[in-house]
């Protein structure tokens, strides 16, 4: 492995099939106001909610409620938090959903006692709370496996009046304190959002992984991550009730982004800031954004790290080597992602989120850029979203 690096995390994980009888045990370390944050209500609907508050009263604790978080948080649901936070100076926020709202709690968490423009300070500049800085503390229970929130700093906010969608990854003190983790808690999950969640998984996994040509530990961690994954997809997709499947996605989830295959990596996040960018002109799925992008963008870079991308169609996808020059292999490995976007019912395409040709332009100038292989300039990025459409 390349690199020198510092590796912590301090989230503390309560998984299984009853893992929410560890939320009192999870809750005692902190003071008696909690900010229950949720998302559209389906947590009403399964049981989740009353489950949850009924854990809260009985720890002794004083539930203050924060509904109505949006699959993709907005700076005005951002600032009512920060106001609902701090009016009620509360010891804890237990954020109960997918990753936009244990997202959105890291936001508020991070900014409830800055006294200025939260949005420009840590999503436009990319700032950490001072160390001095009032930091209120975040527990997770995950409905939702894709994005590894609960396991990691990120925290993606949208700007509805400036069409920007910024991902802003705070330091080790707005990982969540702890997480609860059961899969049965993600059956109610519609298929879309289940396939959307996957390839989040998916694209976080492939974006540390197409980087760097050393032989690094990191890498193989990736490719078994990945082959449980796509194995447990295929199965999730048809019976979303198998628990072995589900169980799998969701322990996959937290593992690709919470910071460990990263380690020794220089990474490509191109993926997440084009597909954030179309978040942020069409209010679109995160998840579908990113596979909808995925199959055109590899294809663009992928002379320019053929021999990974020949490693990922052989090792990940399984696909002999014999008889293939090493393009023609890597071209199959792209092929054979591309097959499984649709077989698990994600977007292939962006026109279908609502993009078309007028809007490239704006989206091109909504994307942080960067790269991995290939650094990409603004028409770089054009041209990926029109082959995308």
């Amino acid at each position: 492995m390349l690199g020198n690096f510092v590796y912590y995390n301090p989230t503390k994980l309560y998984f299984g099939d009853d893992a929410q009888k560890h939320l009192a045990e999870a809750l005692k370390d902190f003071g008696p106001k909690v900010l229950l944050t949720y998302g559209g209500g389906s947590i009403k609907e399964n049981g989740i909610y009353d489950e949850m508050v009924k854990a809260l009263k009985e720890a002794g604790k004083e539930v203050i409620e924060l509904g109505g978080v949006m699959p993709n948080p907005t700076v005005k649901k951002l600032n009512e938090g920060r106001e609902i936070a701090r009016k009620n100076n509360v010891d804890l926020i237990l954020a109960v959903g997918g990753g936009s709202t244990i997202d959105y709690s890291k936001g508020v968490a991070a900014s409830a006692w800055y006294d200025g423009d939260a949005w420009d300070h840590f999503w436009m500049h990319f700032s950490d709370p001072t160390p001095d800085a009032r930091i209120i503390p975040v527990g997770a229970v995950l409905t939702m496996a894709g994005t590894g929130s609960e396991m990691n700093g990120g925290s993606v906010i949208t700007n509805e009046e400036t069409k920007m969608k910024i991902g802003k990854v705070f330091d080790s003190r707005l990982m969540p304190k702890f997480a609860i983790l059961n899969p049965k808690f993600t059956y109610s999950l519609p298929k879309r959002q289940l396939s959307a969640g996957i390839f989040d998984i998916m694209s976080h996994l492939m974006e540390q992984y197409f980087s760097g040509d050393d032989d690094s530990t990191s890498d193989y961690i990736a490719e078994g991550l990945m082959r449980s994954l796509i194995a447990s997809s295929r199965v999730a997709v048809e019976n979303p009730h198998d628990y072995e499947a589900r169980s799998n996605i969701m322990w996959t989830a937290t593992w690709a982004l919470n910071t460990l295959v990263k380690m020794g990596k220089k990474q490509d996040w191109m993926v997440h800031m084009i597909g954030q960018a179309i978040g942020a002109h069409t209010n679109a799925t995160h998840g579908m954004t990113l596979s909808a992008i995925s199959g055109p963008y590899y294809r663009y870079i992928m002379e320019y790290g053929q021999h990974r991308f020949a490693r990922f169609a052989k090792v990940v996808w399984e696909i002999p080597a014999e008889g293939k020059t090493e393009k023609e292999l890597a071209i199959a490995g792209i092929e054979a992602l591309e097959k499984w976007i649709r077989d698990i019912g994600a977007t292939s395409e962006i026109s279908s989120l609502g993009v078309t040709e007028t809007m490239l332009e704006g989206i091109a100038d909504a994307t942080f850029l960067g790269g991995g292989y290939k650094k990409l300039s603004r028409e770089d990025v054009i041209e990926v979203l029109r082959r995308s459409l």
